[in-house]
C-alpha cells in the first residue's frame, strides 16, 4: 500500500507475491520431476509418476498462466481516493464510493483467482483482479478502513453483515475507527 495525499495505492502483500510463486511455480517443477522421474523407469512407481506428471502438468501451466499478469512488479491492482467524492479505480473503470452497493471478494471457479467485485446502484458489476495477491483479512482491513467510512448508510449495513469485527480484532489488530466525514 503506497498513500499519496488522499489517495491510497493498492499492490500486493510480498508474502502472498512468495506463496503465489511457490505454488505456481512449484507446481510446475513438481509436475516436470515426476515426468523427468517417470521416463527413467527406475522405480515400479514410474507410471503413476509419468500418468500424474502428465495430467496435473497442464493445470498447472493453466493457472500459471492467469497469475503471471500479477507478477509485474510494481503493479498497482487499485486505488482508493478517500474523501466525499472519493473513487474506487481500477484498469476496468472508476467507481464513485458513495456509489457502491455491494463489495465482494469472490473466487473464480475458472481460474481460482479472487476478484473484487463491486455491484453499483446504476446496476454496473466492476470486476478488479487481484491475482491472489490481497489476503481476505487485508481485503477486509482495507475496505473497512478506506471505503466504509465514505459508503452510503444502505452499503454499510451490508458491509457490516459481512464483516466480522472481532475477528479482525484478534488476528489482524484493526479496530474501527469512527471517522468524520468531511
Amino acid at each position: 500500500m503506497k498513500t499519496e495525499e488522499n489517495s491510497i495505492k493498492i499492490k500486493g502483500s510480498k508474502f502472498m507475491y512468495g506463496w503465489m510463486a511457490l505454488f505456481v511455480l512449484g507446481g510446475l517443477v513438481g509436475c516436470s520431476f515426476l515426468i523427468f522421474e517417470g521416463f527413467s523407469f527406475e522405480s515400479k512407481y514410474s507410471l503413476f509418476y509419468i500418468f500424474g506428471g502428465i495430467i496435473f502438468f497442464p493445470i498447472f501451466l493453466y493457472l500459471t498462466l492467469w497469475a503471471l499478469p500479477g507478477f509485474i512488479p510494481g503493479k498497482i491492482l487499485l486505488t482508493i481516493v478517500q474523501g466525499v467524492n472519493g473513487t474506487v479505480k481500477a484498469k476496468k473503470g472508476t467507481v464513485y464510493i458513495k456509489n457502491i452497493r455491494n463489495i465482494d471478494l469472490v473466487r473464480n471457479s475458472l481460474n481460482l483467482i479472487n476478484d473484487i467485485v463491486i455491484e453499483t446502484f446504476d446496476n454496473k458489476t466492476i470486476k478488479i483482479r487481484t491475482y491472489n495477491l490481497i489476503d481476505d483479512l487485508d481485503y477486509q482491513v482495507m475496505v473497512d478502513q478506506y471505503i466504509y467510512p465514505y459508503m452510503t448508510e444502505n452499503a454499510r449495513k451490508v458491509w457490516d453483515r459481512k464483516v466480522n469485527l472481532d475477528k479482525l480484532q484478534k488476528v489482524a489488530k484493526y479496530h474501527r475507527q469512527e471517522q468524520k466525514i468531511d
